[in-house]
């Protein structure tokens, strides 16, 4: 009898084991019933804006163009540098400085760049910037500091002293 029970055991083991890759199975089996059924929703309306000639409009064309310029959700503005890569790869104002760079046989300072490309040397005018800082109240060009955040402070100001920074 305890050879039956033995056996029981095991089929049912083996049984559950066999249930729960199946389970997996059809998980993700109704996954991509999911996704196709998304998709043969997302062709057929395009199929039905093509019909009625509503496929591409001005608006969609504008939002085209907003999200593919250079720049937009993380598309690279340089190209990764390769051998044999030109100048020319490289956008307009890219092509500027390094015509501004190759035309002089020293290093030139960012300032004088940004002078000779009729930017200015101010906070602001040497380029675009994605973010502005908020400025600290009448202390023009100068980011407030962060409330939670302490300034910083030196360390002979802050008591530590010596290489290791051991408090005197």
């Amino acid at each position: 009898m305890a050879d039956v029970l033995v056996w029981v055991m095991q089929r049912r083991v083996v049984l559950a084991d066999r249930a729960e890759r199946l389970r997996k199975e059809l998980a993700e089996i109704d996954a991509e019933v999911a996704r196709l059924e998304a998709a043969e929703v997302v062709i057929g309306q395009f199929i039905e804006a093509e019909r009625s000639g509503q496929a591409d409009g001005p608006a969609a064309a504008e939002e085209l163009e907003r999200v593919t310029t250079p720049g937009a959700g993380g598309m690279l503005l340089v190209p990764h540098r390769e051998p044999g890569t030109d100048e020319c790869a490289l956008p307009a104002d890219y092509q500027a400085i390094m015509k501004i760079v190759a035309a002089v046989s020293e290093p030139v300072p960012a300032k004088d760049v940004s002078v000779h490309l009729g930017r200015g040397t101010q906070p602001g005018q040497a380029g675009r910037t994605g973010t502005r800082q908020a400025q600290a109240p009448g202390r023009p060009g100068l980011a407030a500091p962060h409330p939670r955040r302490p300034l910083h402070r030196p360390a002979a100001a802050a008591g530590l002293t010596g290489p290791g920074r051991i408090r005197a």
